[in-house]
């Protein structure tokens, strides 16, 4: 006989200190570890993608399965992984995460073909998308109401230590070892998160003990996938190709049966009611556009670094660099917090949005008389990232009931994914368009249209025409930015004067 929600007895939680867990800094510390860890393979593979290439006779198909395998896996199951999370335990589901994504680090380290290392890097998806949402979730859990911004600001700030360390770390690791090293030094932090994770975290789940929506989580992991698939087909096939528009379609129908399906089920994976709280919208609106427009913009300013100012692969992770030291500062002193809390959620968003915005606008304007200007608009977007990451992650975890924290952090967790993917795809197209537009007879990329130029001064015309495609792409995402910023803060300010009305 099935219990009844009412009628299971409830998750009995850890005796914690009015001011929170005794050891939440601690905790807070093995998370951010682990996390960092998922965060580096987001980036860490393309440094050897030369390497890879060489030694398993990788195709380019190959190697584009071997990067995409990790990412669709991942972002299709953040929000499974996070309601896994709150129904059975978010202590057991970060264990699991930390021993899947071992494993595949193993496997892909010792990996001696193409089709092994594409599945070592699928179940390494499977561990990030749980370490993804259960550490967000466990770090609302063990913090006061108080202290949660300056942890969620320490939360966010690792996501930016790993996008600047990842491309240095994988430049160090194959200058001295193969490429294999690049996933086997994954597992020492993994043993030492297990010992970590089982002596210090406290256990957490839903108390209601809601049934599980296995048809929702199918439903959301295919459309999520098919979503993201599609994105990244799109450049490479064209927008307007038949795959791209049928897998676009597939994932379109998926996820308009998700969200009827949730609406309709008693114990919705994502209740769909959260949609009608103001500063939920206006959280998940401003984090679409905020990661669009800094995904996309910043996969264009290495591609400025390395084609532009001519920096090899390890120099440009190296300049790119103080946005990430910036972002760690402001929010491991606390100050990003402080801020937030003096001036208040839609102000600190919008004001770092607005700074953002303009550090994407020196980079397009300034860049071309040198690294002065990319450093000032690195420095720039640091700043406005160490103000409004923290504040919009937190607008949509406080916008979410305790209880359904991992849900929370999934929802977190595909946003970002979502809108990094859209803003890489569309970005890059209006690079593409820009450039083909200047350079008529140019080819499909820069080193192609330089291989072909007929003399130098053909050439500086592709390298002036290129430029200019980066500048207008560099300027879109200012303004989605920008937008992004008005749209949340107008949205939250809203939802406050309901709220005290």
């Amino acid at each position: 006989m099935t219990t009844s929600p009412q009628e299971q007895a409830p998750a009995q939680p850890q005796p914690q200190s009015p001011g929170g867990h005794p050891q939440r800094w601690l905790i807070l510390g093995v998370i951010c570890l682990a996390q960092l860890t998922v965060l580096l393979d987001n980036t860490v593979l393309n440094v050897a993608i030369p390497s890879l290439t060489r030694e398993l006779d990788a195709a380019t198909s190959d190697i584009q399965w071997m990067i995409n395998a990790y990412s669709l896996v991942q972002s299709g199951l953040l929000l499974t992984a996070g309601s896994a999370a709150d129904r059975y335990g978010r202590k057991k589901m970060l264990l699991a995460g930390l021993a899947l994504f071992g494993v595949g680090s193993l496997v892909a380290g010792l990996a001696d073909t193409t089709g092994q290392l594409i599945a070592a890097r699928a179940g390494m998806g499977v561990g990030g998308a749980l370490l993804l949402t259960t550490t967000l979730a466990v770090a609302m859990q063990i913090f006061s109401s108080e202290e949660q911004p300056k942890a969620i600001g320490i939360w966010s700030a690792v996501n930016a230590l790993g996008f600047a360390a990842g491309p240095l770390v994988g430049g160090f690791m194959l200058d001295h070892f193969w490429w294999g090293a690049i996933f086997l030094i994954n597992l020492p932090v993994v043993g030492l998160g297990l010992v970590a994770v089982v002596a210090l975290v406290p256990e957490s789940k839903n108390p209601r003990g809601d049934r599980p929506d296995l048809f929702g989580a199918l439903l959301s992991t295919i459309g999520m996938s098919s979503l993201v698939y599609a994105i990244i087909s799109g450049p490479g096939h064209g927008w307007t190709s038949g795959r791209v528009l049928l897998i676009a379609a597939v994932a379109v129908s998926v996820l308009a049966a998700f969200a009827y399906w949730e609406t309709r089920v008693p114990y919705p994976m994502l209740d769909m009611h959260f949609f009608k709280d103001r500063r939920f919208t206006g959280a998940v609106a401003g984090a679409v556009l905020i990661v669009f427009g800094m995904g996309g913009a910043l996969f264009l300013l290495t591609q400025h670094l390395q084609f532009v100012l001519g920096y090899g692969p390890l120099e440009a992770g190296l300049r790119t660099a103080p946005l990430a030291l910036t972002v760690v500062v402001l929010n491991f002193s606390g100050l990003s917090a402080r801020w937030t809390a003096k001036l208040g959620m839609p102000v600190s968003i919008a004001l770092g949005m607005v700074m953002m915005s303009l550090g994407l606008v020196s980079i397009a304007t300034l860049a071309s008389g040198g690294y002065a200007g990319t450093l000032l608009g690195l420095v720039l977007i640091g700043v406005g990232c160490a103000i409004a990451n923290p504040a919009m992650a937190h607008a949509i975890m406080s916008a979410i009931p305790p209880e359904k924290a991992g849900v929370g952090a999934g929802i977190n967790g595909t946003l970002a994914e979502f809108g990094n993917g859209l803003g890489v795809a569309v970005l890059g197209a209006v690079l593409n368009s820009r450039f083909a537009a200047l350079i008529p007879v140019a080819a499909s990329s820069l080193p192609a249209a330089l291989a072909s130029a007929d003399g130098e001064a053909e050439k500086g015309r592709i390298m002036d025409a290129f430029a200019s495609g980066l500048e207008t792409s560099q300027l879109v995402g200012a303004v989605a930015v920008l937008a992004g910023g008005l749209v949340a803060a107008a949205l939250l300010r809203r939802a406050e004067r309901a709220e005290f009305a």
